[in-house]
């Protein structure tokens, strides 16, 4: 959850010693092996497009500040169009940030509650209280949205005593996080028609995080792995108890799908 302060640093970092570069290469390298002995998938999640997940569509982002540490429009386009496919969806997330996503889940949710180390909590940790004070930017003032504290491997899921359709997995990007985080999900929250969305399943749409990976295959039943997919030209994977046609992760492919942008500034 201080995702902003600590890719500042990494990159800092790597400016000054190049050969970190090295190590974070070799650190993914070796996450890759781990998910090849442990699971056996070392290309990754089948892929998925969007227009694969919501035919030929079409969505407006009515709020999107590309600011540091957040998330690509596609992959706010794809939380926005899974939000839309029921009249009433209920959706959860860990890892609140600025409040972006929720923002523009809420447009069309009915109702939603995001889960984040409270300001107290995110001072404590990072020591930056204007760090702490840049988190629900967006979405404190929202009427649909509920705000929830704590740190999310301590959080009583159980005690929430509530089910949701969508729910979206973006806190605490440790391995032991992702774990907890997915498992807590698909064992307080989940209804049998539920979708969940993990980000940072790539670094990029061409780069998989395979520690990512291996933490989401840890914490999801084995029994569902079949419905875990890599969404194209996004850095999510989607567990949805649907089949599509999928192809096999390539690096370097070349691009099979391009977007209409539209940009207007608005100040806030």
């Amino acid at each position: 959850m201080k995702k902003i302060k600590k890719t500042l640093s990494a990159l800092a970092m790597i400016a000054k010693n190049p050969w970190l570069l090295n190590k974070i290469i070799d650190d993914n390298s070796e996450w890759e092996k781990r998910v090849t002995q442990d699971f056996g998938m070392p290309d990754g999640f089948p892929v998925i497009t969007l227009d694969e997940l919501f035919g030929g569509f079409s969505v407006a982002l009515n709020s999107f500040s590309f600011s540091g540490g957040g998330s690509l429009p596609t992959d706010i386009a794809l939380l926005k169009l899974l939000s839309q496919r029921k009249p009433e969806t209920s959706y959860f997330e860990i890892g609140t940030w600025r409040g972006e996503s929720v923002l523009n889940v809420a447009e069309s949710a009915k109702e939603c509650f995001t889960l984040n180390l409270s300001p107290e909590e995110i001072i404590r940790f990072s020591g930056s209280k204007k760090y702490a004070d840049a988190h629900f930017f967006f979405s404190k003032d929202l009427t649909n949205v509920t705000h929830l504290y704590g740190d999310s491997k301590a959080f009583d899921f159980k005690g929430l005593d509530k089910k949701f359709d969508l729910i979206f997995i973006d806190g605490n990007h440790h391995h032991d996080y992702i774990k907890s985080d997915t498992e807590n999900v698909f064992r307080h929250l989940m209804k049998e028609d539920s979708i969940v969305v993990w980000h940072d399943y790539a670094y990029n749409p061409e780069s998989l995080r395979y520690e990512t990976m291996h933490a989401i295959l840890g914490g999801v039943p084995k029994e569902l792995h079949r419905y875990l997919y890599f969404v194209a030209n996004t850095m999510c994977a989607i567990f949805i108890k649907e089949n599509f046609n999928t192809k096999t992760f390539e690096l370097y492919a070349n691009p099979e799908t391009t977007f209409e942008i539209s940009m207007k500034s608005k100040r806030i």
